[in-house]
């Protein structure tokens, strides 16, 4: 794998806790302090860093796809390389802490859920100083935090200067949906000649995984859809087209939420997306470029699809309230 490849598979935010996790354990290796032939397990990184699983997963992975650790059959991972003659057993991870995320993080994940229900059936007000109080921030982090949402078309500001969440309608979706479908495929086109293989290969075997005893507790489809839909596409050398497709990145926002009361969709829906994503992937590897672009396109027009029975599910009388820092606009 080339330097600019590698370059791809950094974590686009390094204060995220899958990117400290992936910086900390690269250093581990590169100092020695997890030698060639040290296992390297999701639960071990779990305990060691105070971290969930999904973020200890995201950097296994990461680390996996530029070749400084190697799956294990079914048993994890260990460091690439070779062991030296007579050398010790490699010891295990050190039980470190990852310094806890800035307040902005702590507080994102939460307020987006919530944007993500009320829009369902409304467009909302974000109420400045009440977001403030309720997390126990700053105005200027929740501005912070507000103006990175309003980076991928979450929130907005209307006429009077407020931040708005505008409802997310079937139309405005398909529109995005459409976007995609016009796009993405000519992206993937594009990005199929700078793909590594072992990318691919670990993009597959992840969603293999899941699909296998779906639905499999611990799975997490953000990670799926961000394989396919942005790691990949990364690859794509027309930046205009990246850029383009940057707008559509509020679509993926409630994938994190599938299980949530309101948001979510049947399991069915879910792997069929996943089985989707193993066509393209599959297609891929055999050099079929042309076939993958096309499944592409396919996978997103079911997904448009998809979108509306999520919403004929969402817009249900039992909805819960909207928290106080949210009202309703008209």
């Amino acid at each position: 794998m080339s330097e600019a490849e590698k370059g791809r598979d950094v974590p686009e935010d390094s204060h995220s806790l899958q990117g400290k996790a992936f910086a900390l354990l690269r250093e581990m290796i590169a100092d020695g302090r997890l030698a060639p032939g040290a296992q390297l397990l999701e639960a071990q990184i779990v305990k060691a860093f105070g971290i969930s699983r999904t973020p200890a997963r995201g950097a296994l992975r990461l680390l996996c796809s530029q070749g400084l650790i190697r799956e294990r059959q079914g048993r994890g991972y260990e460091v690439a390389g070779e062991a030296a003659a007579g050398a010790a057993r490699p010891a295990v991870l050190d039980a470190v802490k990852i310094p806890s995320l800035p307040h902005w993080e702590r507080m994102y994940s939460q307020l987006e859920q919530a944007l993500c229900v009320a829009t369902i059936s409304s467009t909302v007000r974000i109420v400045e100083e009440r977001v403030a109080e309720n997390f126990g921030v700053s105005r200027t982090v929740v501005r912070d935090v507000l103006a990175r949402m309003h980076g991928i078309g979450l929130v907005t500001k209307d006429t009077l200067g407020r931040w708005v969440a505008p409802q997310v309608t079937p139309e405005v979706t398909h529109q995005m949906y459409e976007l995609r479908w016009l796009l993405e495929p000519s992206a993937l086109l594009q990005a199929a000649p700078h793909l590594p293989r072992a990318l691919l290969e670990q993009s597959t075997a992840t969603v293999q995984d899941a699909l296998d005893g779906f639905p499999k507790e611990g799975f997490d489809t953000d990670i799926a859809e961000h394989d396919l839909h942005v790691r990949a596409l990364s690859f794509c050398p027309n930046q205009q087209i990246l850029h383009a497709l940057g707008r559509t990145r509020m679509l993926f926002v409630p994938t994190r939420y599938l299980f949530d009361p309101v948001l979510h969709i049947p399991l069915d829906l879910i792997a069929d997306a996943l089985r989707e994503h193993l066509e393209i992937y599959r297609f891929l590897l055999d050099g079929r470029v042309y076939h993958a672009a096309e499944a592409l396109e396919v996978h997103l027009r079911r997904a448009d699809e998809r979108w509306l029975q999520r919403f004929n599910r969402g817009a249900r009388p039992e909805a819960r309230p909207m928290p106080d820092y949210l009202s309703e606009l008209d």
